[in-house]
């Protein structure tokens, strides 16, 4: 299936481009999402008018992404949890709790933007953990996971 991006998309393109998708990515996550339009030649058309609409708007989230990156980068969220005495959690800490952290510490995150890298974490220690803001935007920040007093 052929589509007409309205917006970046991760892994896929750019704002503009004419990508082929699987049917059902296109289908089910692209087109209800308003993230791009089939490849018609009626929709190229009307595509090609509104061009700096979708790319003024595509620019505005970049920037406001770069805004919350450059706040959040370097940040070391602290999240204490119970631990047995060598150091292995009582269950484990995803990208739920990561992101109700990072709320609590002031940082306006979705759970989809939070990307553990290694996966959950299940024992005490210090953690990577990206946020992926934007498609080209991503702010690095640490994770400390303490025992619980």
């Amino acid at each position: 299936m052929q589509v007409i991006l309205t917006k970046t998309v991760r892994n896929v393109g750019n704002v503009g481009d004419i990508v082929t998708v699987k049917p059902g990515f296109g289908r089910n996550y692209l087109l209800p999402l308003n993230m791009a339009v089939r490849a018609s030649k009626a929709n190229l058309v009307e595509f090609e008018q509104r061009r700096a609409e979708f790319e003024k708007a595509e620019a505005e989230l970049l920037s406001q992404a770069e805004a919350r990156a450059s706040k959040m980068r370097g940040t070391t969220i602290t999240i204490s949890a119970q631990a047995a005495d060598e150091g292995k959690l009582y269950g484990s800490i995803n990208i739920r709790e990561v992101a109700a952290a990072l709320s609590e510490a002031g940082f306006e995150v979705e759970k989809r933007e939070v990307n553990l890298p290694q996966g959950p974490v299940r024992y005490l220690g210090e953690y990577p953990v990206k946020v992926i803001l934007h498609p080209e935007v991503e702010a690095d920040l640490n994770l400390s996971v303490t025992q619980q007093k």
